[in-house]
């Protein structure tokens, strides 16, 4: 013990009266408590994704009802902007609940009519379409997703603007088909396919996937595309809700036009 507390304190003097030690073991020192701090910063960081993610999601809300309220998307307005009465408004929601294997599939999201959801409402994430809301409770929803069988949604070709019905054949969670397209249509393989313009759910131009294949169908002499959608439909998180202020005026005006024919 004596040896020891002797050669400690050699060690001291050493340090002090030596300029090299002394650098050498400050940096050593500093070493250490670095990796201390960034295992106590990587630790925290962990438990604060659900914070982080949450505020992600509300940021891409933000972003998105200024895209989808802005006619030249070369310009993106002031943030504060957004605090006007819009056309489309956002809700951020999250899935809770994912069914892929039915010929119709559902999806539970944890928001409701509290929150301001009601039936027929888009539902989009940051890649593309996921579905159309069908029923609501006080704090949940459900959502007819777009692997459905019975429920086509307006799409069209982006590049050239000609549109068809998306639908699904029931068979692989990775493909929906876009059914009725003119023969006329230029069609590529890798071609992007969007939201089409006469949806009053979504707005036009939301992505949904890329052509992998097409032919002609014998019996409707149109083409059918097989889509390969951006979306993993089988892992979903946060998506956004959206309403269209002008859906009720479109189809009360549509129904009109129909009376007079």
């Amino acid at each position: 013990m004596l040896f020891l507390l002797l050669m400690v304190i050699s060690l001291l003097l050493t340090i002090q009266s030596h300029s090299y030690h002394k650098s050498k073991i400050i940096s050593s020192a500093n070493f250490l408590t670095g990796g201390v701090y960034q295992m106590t910063n990587n630790v925290e960081g962990y438990f604060n994704l659900k914070v982080q993610n949450e505020e992600l999601a509300k940021e891409n809300a933000r972003l998105k009802s200024l895209l989808f309220n802005t006619k030249d998307t070369t310009k993106v307005p002031n943030l504060d902007s957004i605090k006007g009465v819009k056309k489309i408004d956002i809700i951020i929601s999250k899935v809770i609940k994912n069914s892929y294997s039915n010929q119709v599939n559902f999806l539970t999201l944890n928001t409701g009519y509290k929150q301001g959801v009601q039936p027929e409402m888009g539902v989009i994430n940051s890649l593309g379409i996921v579905g159309v809301v069908e029923n609501t409770s006080a704090n949940y929803s459900t959502v007819l997703s777009i692997l459905n069988t019975e429920s086509p949604i307006n799409a069209k070709i982006k590049k050239s603007n000609h549109i068809g019905s998306l639908t699904w054949n029931g068979k692989n969670t990775g493909f929906v088909q876009l059914v009725d397209v003119p023969r006329l249509a230029s069609v590529r393989k890798g071609d992007t396919i969007v939201t089409g313009a006469q949806s009053t759910i979504f707005p036009e131009n939301i992505g949904i996937g890329t052509v992998d294949k097409y032919y002609i169908d014998d019996q409707t002499n149109f083409y059918t595309i097989n889509v390969k959608l951006f979306n993993d439909m089988t892992s979903l998180g946060h998506v956004y809700i959206i309403k269209n202020k002008d859906k009720d005026e479109i189809l009360n005006l549509e129904k009109k036009s129909k009376k007079n024919e």
